[in-house]
Order: C-alpha cells, then sequence, then structure tokens
C-alpha cells in the first residue's frame, strides 16, 4: 500500500488548523476572570466557550459560584484586592459595591453601544448609582400574578382584573365559593408589601434615603391594603416554609392566585403537567390608580466590570457579548431568566409564549427599590414587621413605628458618613 495514500492533503490539514484555531484561545490569549452565581454560573462556561470561539485572543476563566456564598466571597476578594475582571451583581447589591468604589462607570462604554436603547428603561435604572452606570443588565427578575384562570371563570370572573379593588373583589368570589383561601402571600417576603407602596407613590426612605419614612401616609395606605388580605381571610398568614408543597396546593385549587417570579414559569409547566395548560396563567400586576399594569420591581442581576482590573477592554468585549440580544436568549433557553433588552422579546420561543408575555408586558413599569448598601437590610425588617402584623402580633401602627425606628438605626452610619461628605 503506497503510504501516500494515508497522508491528509496539505489543503485538508489547513483547514482543520484554521477550524481549531477558531475553536480555542490562542496560546497568548489575554485572560479575563469571570464570576457568576447560581444556575447562571452552572451555564457560563457554555456561555464564555461561544465567546472564546468568536474570539480566540481573549481566554475566559469562569468561577462559578452558589449564590448563598456569593456575597460573602465577593466581599473577601474586594477586601484582597482580588475581585475578578466581570462579576455578576444582584440588583441590590450594585450600591452596597458602588460605595466601595470597587466598580468601573461603564457609561462612556455603554453609551456607544448599539443596545444602549434597546433596554427596558426600568432595569437600565437599577444599574444607574448617583450619575454613573456601574453595571450592564444581564436579566430581569420582576413579580407578576399567577393565577387559576378556571377558579376565576367559576367564580364569574372572565378576565383578570386591573385594578387592586376589582382583584380583592374577585378573590373574595373565589373565596365564597371555595369555603377557603383564594390568595397566597406569603408573610415572610418583603417584595409585595414594597410593591403596593411603590404603587401607592410612597418613597420607602426620605432626606436623601437618610430616613425611614415608613409613617408617610401613602406607605400606611399600602400597608393596610396588603392586611386586608389576611383580615378578611382572603389569604392564610403563612410563610413560605409553613406551605408543604406550593404547586401540589395551587394544582388542586387550595388558592387561586399568586404573586410570584419568572422562575415559576418553569416550575408551573414541571410540577403541574397533569393540569389542563389552560386552567392557568399569567396577568401583570393590576394596579391603584388606573394605569396598566401597575408597578412591579426592577430585580435580577447585572454584569460588572470591577475599577481595579487591568484587563478592562477585553472585559467589556465579555460583557457586551453576554448581554446581546442572542445571547440574552440563549440564556433564557438555558435558566429560564428573562432578558433585558426588547430584541430577545421578538424571538419566537419567547413571541409565542402567552404566560411570558405577561412578564414583557410588565416590563414596561418596573421600579428599582432604593439603590443605597443598607436596602436589603431595611428589606428583612420590613418582611419581619409585616409578618408580626399579618399574624395580628403587634398592631400596623405599632408595626410600622418600630419598622421606621429601625430603619432610622440602620441609617445611622449612612447619615454620619454624608454629613462628612464622604
Amino acid at each position: 500500500m503506497s503510504r501516500t495514500r494515508n497522508r491528509c492533503p496539505r489543503s485538508i490539514l489547513l483547514a482543520c488548523a484554521l477550524i481549531l484555531s477558531g475553536c480555542q484561545p490562542a496560546e497568548n490569549a489575554e485572560v479575563v476572570e469571570f464570576w457568576a452565581f447560581g444556575s447562571e454560573g452552572e451555564v457560563a462556561h457554555e456561555l464564555a466557550g461561544e465567546f472564546e470561539r468568536l474570539n480566540p485572543e481573549i481566554r475566559v476563566e469562569v468561577q462559578p459560584i452558589p449564590w448563598s456564598a456569593a456575597h460573602e466571597k465577593l466581599l473577601t476578594a474586594y477586601a484582597g484586592g482580588n475581585l475578578p475582571d466581570v462579576f455578576q451583581l444582584g440588583n441590590t447589591w450594585i450600591a452596597e459595591f458602588a460605595a466601595l468604589r470597587a466598580l468601573e462607570d461603564v457609561a462612556p462604554r455603554f453609551e456607544s453601544s448599539a443596545a444602549k436603547h434597546d433596554y427596558f428603561e426600568g432595569i437600565l435604572d437599577a444599574a444607574v448609582v448617583g450619575e454613573r452606570m456601574l453595571a450592564v443588565p444581564w436579566y430581569v427578575d420582576t413579580r407578576i400574578l399567577f393565577y387559576r384562570r378556571d377558579l376565576l371563570g367559576a367564580a364569574g370572573v372572565a378576565l383578570p382584573p386591573r385594578s387592586w379593588d376589582a382583584w380583592f373583589d374577585a378573590m373574595a368570589r373565589v373565596r365564597d365559593r371555595q369555603n377557603g383561601f383564594a390568595v397566597f402571600l406569603p408573610i415572610d417576603e418583603w417584595e409585595v408589601p414594597v410593591i403596593l407602596a411603590m404603587q401607592r407613590g410612597a418613597a420607602l426612605l426620605k432626606d436623601g434615603n437618610r430616613y425611614g419614612d415608613f409613617l408617610h401616609t401613602d406607605f400606611r395606605a399600602a400597608f393596610d391594603f396588603y392586611l386586608r388580605w389576611f383580615r378578611e381571610k382572603l389569604a392564610p398568614s403563612e410563610t413560605s416554609g409553613q406551605v408543604a408543597n406550593l404547586y401540589r396546593e395551587f394544582g388542586r385549587g387550595d388558592f387561586a392566585a399568586l404573586i410570584t417570579g419568572p422562575w415559576n414559569l418553569g416550575e408551573f409547566r414541571r410540577r403541574l403537567a397533569d393540569l389542563d395548560a389552560s386552567a392557568w396563567d399569567t396577568a401583570p400586576l393590576p394596579s391603584f390608580d388606573g394605569s396598566y399594569p401597575g408597578i412591579s420591581l426592577a430585580g435580577g442581576a447585572s454584569l460588572a466590570l470591577a475599577a481595579g482590573s487591568t484587563r478592562k477592554e477585553a472585559a467589556w468585549k465579555l460583557i457586551e457579548f453576554l448581554t446581546a440580544p442572542p445571547q440574552q436568549i440563549r440564556l433564557y433557553r438555558l435558566t429560564g431568566d428573562l432578558p433585558p433588552g426588547r430584541t430577545a422579546w421578538s424571538d419566537p420561543v419567547l413571541a409565542g409564549d402567552h404566560k411570558a408575555q405577561s412578564f414583557r408586558r410588565q416590563m414596561d413599569r418596573l421600579l428599582p427599590p432604593p439603590k443605597i448598601p443598607e436596602w436589603e437590610r431595611i428589606a428583612s425588617r420590613i418582611a419581619a414587621y409585616a409578618e408580626k402584623a399579618a399574624r395580628g402580633e403587634m398592631a400596623p401602627s405599632v408595626a410600622l413605628e418600630a419598622l421606621n425606628d429601625e430603619a432610622d438605626r440602620i441609617l445611622e452610619k449612612r447619615r454620619w458618613l454624608l454629613e462628612r461628605g464622604r
């Protein structure tokens, strides 16, 4: 046998070399460190691999981290001067790391981006602290209504109401017909009381976010409306941990509605496979003022560029790639995370999903909570006092007085720093 018959032609060898070089970073590639958390961390290698294929001069070192360890690990890295070039930040963490001067202002780079007008205003605002844009939205976590269409229909409600008063009346009909509860509102969560307060126009904090504003009439009105659901036995005074199986109870009709986030689109479809898909649906939040939808929270996560990075251009290139519409869609397919930009929502996987489109409509009415480092501590106290009031352990007025006092104590250091121009 001739030996030449076993050799690849030079043209084939060259083509193979080119293909391989396009799939792998060059040996002298610039290394960008990237930290991602939770389910995003689990798929980050896959996303980074596509980036490396298109940018062989850059190699991405991905470190997936559980959400439970993420905050502490970021703070430890900051203290040691070892923050990665690019890292995921929960939107309520941005202000904290801004105060540490750990984040690069990406506004100059973002201004030249073709995608700058594609983002929903509310979620883009969540990444801005003061006049600096300190991250780029990666995905959105907001709250809308999930409800049993069949149970509302049986109670004479054909369409999901657009006002809170009408929703309250609809749930009262469901309660009376079923002789049980109609709504599940976990009393250990702060999101619903805050959403209602924002819809009422409550500022939550005052005097430049130096003091709590939980005694304001707008917050009092929202808090009273929240507690009505429990006083009038439309919702049980239970925490999320007290419900044995949320999906089973929703599926068997123990309650007809809840306010929850995008992760439950996939969970409901998986866990309620035996329930006719037309029996349940989603809807944007109602409002108090006749607008529709009502305001919801601009939650989720963004991608930040470390101020101390020595590889800012390559790091920004990675951020631009990961936040571009095609990767927003890919992230949705992999994790169920909602895209923060309008273009991605025109993709058939979302445009053709009626239940997901309720989230799209909600995107037009999003607001972030106060952008201060102390917000999560204050939010936990909102949940704590809302729970006490919902259980009847504290009078609403007493709970709000205590909440306001605690918020003022939490903000004491902030006042001290601001008074000294820091």
